[in-house]
Parts: structure tokens; sequence; C-alpha cells
């Protein structure tokens, strides 16, 4: 019954702590087998908006369904289909690393097999390890274990490679593809945009408690003064016929003598653009460079803040 349903479907969620607003009639759909990354300031409303759809808080208003289910009425149905990744507290201090995943693999059907996920995020060597007592990497990957171990048809992960080293995070980013492979849908939220960048198919930026932009990483880059191609030739160079040569969103200056400026979706298509009328031109392009959006710059220009403020 709830098998075409979206994965995640939010719709004006609203929630306040007393005189603050939280979230303010906030809408997000994540589409079956997709990751979206959630980005936003802190205080956004990220973090009220996943515990939510987790069955952790209640909405004062405004639908949440979490694979067609009420994450509230339906928590007993929905617990065994989704993996969630706490930042912190739901284990147990004393218990150690390996027991503790051991247990959650039992609470599920068709679990992974602990000890190889336990030596592919590098738990093998701490798994005697009692949980206080392992490093804050080590305690973020017993989490992400914790959370996936189930064959989850949905996985929450908030902040999976926070603390990381560079080894650890790829190994991360590798188990995350997997699990994107094998169809899992994921919601990630993270402080790293290059995360996004790379694992996401669809990035919901998050801001005084609404989405304010949504789309696929390359969609939010496009367009915008920072896609740009530069290049130098001689001076005085026909900019009419190279505007004509290019698709209607694109403008093109020589900003200073000798020095040209194409602006628009800089793709493979406008860059073969302009290198083709150069070729027509006789005009042999100098120094020719790229410049593209970053997901970064696309989030400072809507929010006007920087991700970790």
């Amino acid at each position: 019954m709830h098998d075409h349903a979206p994965a995640v479907e939010i719709r004006d969620l609203t929630k306040r702590y007393g005189a603050k607003t939280a979230v303010d009639g906030l809408d997000l759909t994540v589409a079956r087998g997709s990751l979206t990354a959630v980005l936003g300031p802190n205080g956004a409303g990220k973090t009220t908006t996943i515990e939510t759809c987790e069955g952790y808080r209640r909405a004062d208003s405004g639908t949440v369904r979490v694979l067609g289910l009420d994450p509230v009425a339906d928590a007993a149905a929905l617990r065994p289909r989704i993996g969630v990744m706490l930042q912190s507290g739901g284990i147990y201090p004393g218990a150690r690393a390996l027991e503790m995943l051991r247990h959650t693999a039992t609470l599920h059907a068709n679990p992974l097999d602990v000890d190889e996920l336990a030596e592919r995020l590098g738990l093998g060597s701490c798994g005697r390890t009692v949980y206080r007592r392992l490093s804050g990497g080590q305690q973020q990957r017993l989490a992400l274990a914790m959370a996936v171990v189930g064959r989850p048809e949905l996985v929450f992960l908030d902040e999976p490679t926070a603390g990381l080293d560079p080894q650890a995070r790829r190994a991360t980013w590798e188990l995350v593809r997997d699990l994107r492979r094998d169809g899992v849908s994921i919601v990630l939220t993270t402080h790293h945009m290059d995360e996004a960048e790379q694992l996401a198919d669809d990035v919901a930026i998050v801001d005084s408690g609404k989405v304010i932009a949504q789309g696929s990483p390359e969609q939010l880059c496009q367009g915008g003064a920072g896609n740009t191609i530069r290049f130098q030739g001689r001076p005085g160079l026909e900019l009419e016929t190279l505007l004509k040569a290019l698709p209607d969103d694109c403008t093109a200056a020589e900003p200073s003598p000798g020095s040209y400026l194409v602006t628009g979706p800089v793709d493979p298509q406008l860059l073969a653009a302009v290198t083709s009328w150069c070729a027509q031109s006789g005009v042999m392009p100098e120094k020719l460079a790229v410049e593209r959006r970053t997901l970064e710059d696309v989030f400072l220009e809507l929010t006007g803040r920087d991700l970790r403020s």
C-alpha cells in the first residue's frame, strides 16, 4: 500500500519550543532510493525536522510521512524499517562496541555480517573496548554501523563523518555509496559541503525553519556570477558573433583589452561552443580557465551565513 510513497514526505511542518519557532511551514520530499543531503546553519531547524521524521518529536502542525507511515502513530511498524544514526546518547556507556553492534543486529530479520561491517569501518581492533573508552571517531563509526546493520529501507545519518580522519571518512563515503547502490533511501545532514557534492542526488538547504532551495548539486550550482569561462586573445574580437554561437542565457564581455569573459551555465557544451568559435575565428584562447560555483558559494548566497556559523 505504501510501497510507492516517497521515502519521506513533509508538508507544512511547524514545530515551536515556547516562543521560538524552530520549524516554520517546512516542505520536503525525499524520493525512494535517493540520497538527500540536508544543509543549514546551526539553529535553522534541520535537527528538529529529522527528529520529527524519526518519531522522537511530535509536529505542532503539518504532516510527516516516512515510508508512507506516521512516525509517531505507526512507530512499531516503522522502527524495523529505518536506521537512525544518533549524534550522542542511545548507547550504554559500559557496553563493549561489538557487543552493542551484535545486539542491534539481532533486532533485525536479515542483518549485515557484523564482523565484516566492523572491519570495514575500522572497528575490528576496538571491538572489546567499552563505549565510553572509545575515541570520538570510533564512537561515530559505531553509531553509523548500528544505523545500517539491520539493512534498513531508509537511514537517517546525522553528521556521519564529523571528527573522522581522512581514511575513516573515505571508508564511510564508500559504505554510504554502497547503501545507495543497494536501493536504500538516505537522508544525510552534514557540515561538509564536499560531502554533499560528492554523495547527494538531491540537496535541500534549510534556513529559518524552511527549505529555501532544493535540487541536485548541479542544478543548484548552475547560473550566477560564479560560472565563467575566461580566456585571452587579441584585443577587439567580434563579441556579437561569439554571443550568437552561445546559448541564450550566456553573456560575453571583454573587461580589459584581450581578456574575455563568458558567463552562463558552465557545462561541456558551453566550453565546446567557446573553443569552436575561437577555432572558426582563428583565435588561440590563451590561459583558458573554467570557474564553477560550488555548493558553498550557493549556500552563502542563499543564507548569508557560513554553514558552521
